[in-house]
């Protein structure tokens, strides 16, 4: 419970990041997220330093001329930007939308893992999940598609103690009364 309340997304994020070897490993665990299948539709590219550059380069050109400058720098806001890239599979049993939802949760377990490691992150979509020119760059074939991207890093200390508080959600659970589900349907309960 404390690694879930205490894990935010977190803006501000400088070096240190985690190697592509601590990535890798990292990665390792959060494949273990469920997973329908055992597909793995998805896989990582990451991007550090000029390949940051190179993204918020594409990115500008797509961008009004006033608002080109910001671009790039969104891009440099943390030391490893890893861009999500998702591999659906229409051909097999297991529907899209689950596909996504697994590796939705793959996604997160990293997260987590990340905060365990007192490294921070924070999920980004936007423009970078429709450009075509990120498509290109990333070597994206017409099945692919970025869902979004992690930006990791160091966050600041005071980040670091915020603790998210726990919200009541009783109004959104419910248990099934058969009763009630019998009147609705016309049938008798029980056996």
């Amino acid at each position: 419970m404390t690694a879930i309340l205490t894990r935010r997304s977190n803006q501000l994020l400088s070096e240190p990041a985690p190697t592509d070897a601590e990535f890798t490993y990292l990665l390792g665990g959060a494949a273990t997220a469920p997973d329908h299948g055992g597909l793995r539709p998805w896989r990582w590219v990451l991007l550090r330093g000029d390949g940051r550059e190179a993204l918020g380069d594409c990115l500008a050109t797509e961008a009004p001329a006033h608002q080109q400058d910001r671009v790039r720098r969104k891009m440099l806001r943390s030391p490893l930007k890893a861009a999500l890239v998702f591999i659906p599979r229409p051909d097999h049993r297991v529907e899209e939308w689950e596909q996504l939802a697994g590796t939705s949760s793959m996604v997160y377990a990293m997260m987590m893992l990340l905060h365990a490691r007192s490294y921070g992150s924070i999920w980004r979509t936007g423009t970078l999940c429709r450009s075509v020119g990120v498509r290109e760059l990333l070597g994206l074939s017409p099945a692919e598609r970025v869902p979004g991207s992690l930006d990791i890093g160091t966050p600041d200390e005071k980040a670091r103690l915020a603790r998210r508080p726990r919200e009541d959600v009783s109004a959104k659970v419910s248990a099934f009364d058969t009763t009630a589900a019998a009147s609705r349907t016309g049938r008798t309960a029980g056996p």
